[in-house]
């Protein structure tokens, strides 16, 4: 019985620590601009008309940060 114990805390530490970490609330990578504005297009925020002219921007190059 005792084996069992050890065998569920090891196991624990190891999905503690293996596992991918996005846990809400967590620090993670900004997103980029690009992801950004799908995210935003996704939403409604924005048009599609909008989102291929930022696009656009964006892959030219000339969108700069001010």
């Amino acid at each position: 019985m005792n084996f069992v114990w050890w065998f569920m805390w090891i196991m624990l530490l190891v999905w503690i620590f293996a596992t991918p970490f996005r846990i809400p609330g967590q620090r993670h990578q900004p997103s980029s601009a690009l992801d950004v504005l799908r995210m935003r297009l996704a939403s409604g925020q924005i048009t599609p008309e909008q989102y291929q002219e930022h696009k656009q921007l964006l892959d030219t190059g000339e969108l700069r940060r001010g």
